[in-house]
């Protein structure tokens, strides 16, 4: 196990009913927020009404911006900066999932910056100051509500990248799984695969070979995970499925499972990156689509680790290492296909004839996270395993 340093800050308050807890929550960061939501979910289903109330009833005012898509644009990130400079509010309530809170972390991290908030994705500038934040999550999957990363497209070149430092962990994150209860099926299976790749990132990828404290949680977390996932699938209103996927989603990223194995390097988001930015597809499809791709190509390279995940996550051994971790990456791909999530470019509508482009995409985030491995003939040679 190597040398790490463990700090997390944001505070978690999870459970059924305790959304009307931002409020009090939020009133300890200033008198004046940016209230920062989706589409129209959260409006519909009732959610941003208990928010609301919560703000009043301690007496915040509230600036309203609303339309934050999935894989969220610099473009709406600049709008509300100017917006912000005009209300000059003190704290950002984000109500919604990865795309909310990712949008948040932006505009909190720009709201403190002379420059283009662009610079921190292109690693131009280093995030030392920030609004804080507080969140009410709608949708488990990405753990933004509790790490200090988060990730934007710029829709003029088509660059999806991140940025990331530790003044952009949200103070805290409300974690209640009835405002998951109305999530789609295929966004909540899109959901449960994110967090299941977040925690294989680096369980594949980590500098540590021999990590069997993080291995051991980091596979009872993904176990648990496709549990939750496939109870979801059959039933939605399954409360009990969807705290556990929710709190699990959580826990995939923020700190604790990466802690002591070395640093990780993140290929299939990397590529994923590409789909999302080029295609606008929504990222938990594009990493269905990915992963089983990425895990071909890296476990006829080295097997032993994927021949672990064979055996213990789905209690399959063929002999051989080669074997059985064939017959692991073979049984995630067939888990994907029974959630009903694409495993393949074409389900789509991504055509072949488009690889080099993607790889192109993705080589030049490879590059801005150091990952000097994966050129874009490799990166090609993947695309084309996911035909």
């Amino acid at each position: 196990m190597r040398n790490f340093v463990f700090h997390n800050p944001t505070k978690i308050i999870f459970g059924q009913g305790q959304t009307p807890c931002i409020g009090p929550e939020t009133a300890a960061y200033g008198r004046k927020a940016l209230l920062l939501f989706g589409q129209n979910s959260a409006r519909k289903h009732g959610i941003l009404k208990q928010v609301t109330e919560s703000l009043e009833a301690v007496g915040l005012e509230w600036v309203e911006c609303g339309g934050i898509k999935s894989n969220p644009i610099l473009g709406f990130v600049y709008a509300v900066l100017e917006l912000w400079r005009r209300e000059k509010p003190d704290v950002i309530v984000a109500v919604g999932g990865g795309s909310v809170i990712d949008t948040a972390k932006a505009i909190a991290a720009g709201a403190c910056y002379p420059g283009d908030v662009w610079d921190f994705f292109c690693r131009k500038a280093v995030v030392t100051q920030a609004i804080p934040i507080t969140t009410v999550l709608t949708l488990a999957a990405s753990a933004s509500e509790m790490n200090c990363g988060g990730v934007i497209t710029n829709e003029k070149n088509q660059q999806k990248y991140n940025l990331m430092g530790s003044p952009l962990y949200p103070k805290v994150s409300i974690l209640d799984p009835v405002n998951t209860l109305t999530v789609p099926r295929n966004y909540s299976m899109y959901g449960a695969v994110d967090a299941i790749i977040h925690l294989l990132e680096g369980y594949f990828n980590g500098g540590d070979r021999r990590s069997p404290l993080q291995d051991r949680l980091v596979e009872g977390l993904i176990i648990t995970i496709m549990e939750a996932a496939g109870r979801i699938f059959r039933r939605p209103q399954d409360y009990t499925a969807r705290a556990e996927l929710m709190w699990c989603a959580t826990l995939g990223l923020n700190g604790l499972t990466t802690a002591g194995i070395g640093g990780a390097e993140f290929p299939m988001h990397m590529m994923e990156h590409a789909l999302s930015a080029i295609y606008d597809i929504p990222h938990g499809a594009g990493l269905s689509i990915i992963s089983p791709a990425w895990m071909k190509y890296a476990g006829r390279k080295s097997p032993a680790k994927f021949a672990q995940f064979s055996r213990r996550v789905f209690n399959l051994d063929k002999g051989s290492l080669t074997a059985t971790a064939r017959a692991g990456i073979k049984a995630w791909e067939q888990w994907l296909a029974r959630i009903k999530v694409p495993v393949r470019l074409a389900e789509v509508d991504i055509p072949k004839s488009d690889i080099g482009k993607i790889a192109q995409n993705a080589y030049g985030l490879a590059r801005v996270w150091g990952m000097k491995h994966y050129s874009v003939k490799i990166i090609s040679k993947i695309l084309n395993l996911a035909v």
